[in-house]
């Protein structure tokens, strides 16, 4: 049964990139080194070796330890006689109150070069903090875009099959002044080295991997179906879709395998790459307000989205959502919800002042206007009432 379902989604990316190859003018970019596979850390310690004599370790307080992926990197550091501090405070979506102190103990102790461990806030945090240090931008300029390429060196090694960015030139930081999520994007903070080692992903409970699992789906359904995808990115986000895709069942019930942690991370890192030229759309900007005013995941609240958004085209007649839907072994937009709420389990309930209030913040993000189709402020209203209606 898998391999007829392995050829059909084959089929349906090749089809879909010949439609593609219609817009023959794209530019796709990925500088970061990508070193996968168990171990991969100790083994290969010379892939950071030039990097900068002293390495700012920043991670949460609790998952690098835990996951075994600091003493990892001390190992690696340490066969190449590199220094290192540790900053273990990025909490959940970092703030820019903590970029800063990280930034400033950069400075203090004489790091040149940061070395991320975590999921998605922990190297968001630290590709904020390599720039912030060797730029010195002001608080109240961060999110302006007026950077250049002079960024310290990054390293990333992820512990969820979750947010890409390891092989990703954005970092979302929240942002109080705005009460929402906001982006610094541009080709300086891509890491330089990505060590992605599927052990750590063994040591994630439940609703973390649900919940990080959705959001590498979101990254690769809405890459594919963004204004800005390529024949190249369609390829990597149909293939990111069939790696996730058979391990649904078993993340549904919790007993996800080693082999599936491995698919799952390879997947995660190919939506990565997906998003690192396409963006995200809608399913993203309409989460930002669900975790900065109710606390909910950023994968739980891009799932929570995604079902309303795809029958938002649907109504509208994009054929492509059709392509996506394939991949998955799926013909309806009813079979994609169904999945995804089985996943996400009892919903949220919002006020329509709620609702409302959070429409008036999407509408300005530059994530709604990305998507294949334009969606407009009643219709991201409409969107959000049939998510939570």
């Amino acid at each position: 049964m898998f391999r007829i379902l392995y050829a059909r989604v084959q089929y349906c990316i090749f089809t879909s990139v010949q439609k593609g190859m219609k817009r023959m003018e794209f530019t796709y970019f990925t500088p970061a080194k990508v070193i996968f596979g168990k171990d991969c850390i100790r083994k290969n310690p010379s892939a950071m070796a030039g990097l900068g004599k002293k390495a700012l370790i920043v991670s949460g307080h609790h998952a690098a330890k835990a996951t075994g992926a600091l003493d990892d990197c001390i190992a690696a550091l340490s066969a190449n006689g590199q220094q290192y501090e540790v900053y273990d405070k990025v909490t959940p979506n970092p703030t820019v109150d903590v970029i800063y102190e990280g930034a400033g103990m950069i400075e203090s102790e004489g790091c040149d070069f940061v070395l991320c461990i975590g999921g998605g806030s922990p190297m968001d945090a630290g590709k904020a903090m390599a720039l912030i240090a060797a730029q010195k931008i002001p608080a109240e300029e961060l999110f302006a875009g007026h950077y250049t390429m002079n960024v310290l060196p990054i390293v990333a090694v992820p512990t969820t099959a979750g947010t890409g960015s390891e092989v990703t030139k954005a970092s979302i930081i929240t942002n109080d002044a705005a009460k929402t999520k906001s982006s610094i994007t541009f080709e300086g903070i891509f890491p330089k080295v990505a060590y992605c080692d599927s052990r750590y992903l063994g040591q994630l409970n439940h609703k973390t991997q649900v919940n990080t699992v959705v959001d590498a789906l979101s990254h690769a359904l809405e890459g594919f179906l963004a204004k800005k995808a390529s024949p190249v990115s369609d390829v990597l986000a149909g293939t990111a879709i069939r790696l996730i895709t058979p391990c649904l069942k078993d993340l549904k019930e919790g007993t996800v395998t080693s082999e599936e942690n491995d698919q799952l991370l390879l997947a995660s890192t190919l939506a990565g790459m997906v998003i690192a030229n396409t963006g995200t759309t809608a399913g993203h900007g309409l989460g930002y307000s669900l975790t900065y005013f109710r606390h909910i995941d950023h994968g739980r609240a891009n799932g929570l989205v995604l079902p309303a958004l795809f029958r938002f085209y649907e109504k509208k007649g994009v054929s492509k959502l059709y392509d996506a839907l394939a991949f998955m072994g799926m013909k309806e937009v009813r079979e994609f919800a169904d999945c995804i709420d089985g996943l996400m389990g009892d919903r949220e309930t919002f006020t329509d002042d709620e609702l409302k209030q959070y429409t008036e913040i999407a509408a300005k993000s530059g994530n709604v206007k990305n998507g294949i189709i334009p969606v407009n402020k009643e219709e991201i209203l409409s969107i959000y009432r049939d998510a939570f209606s």
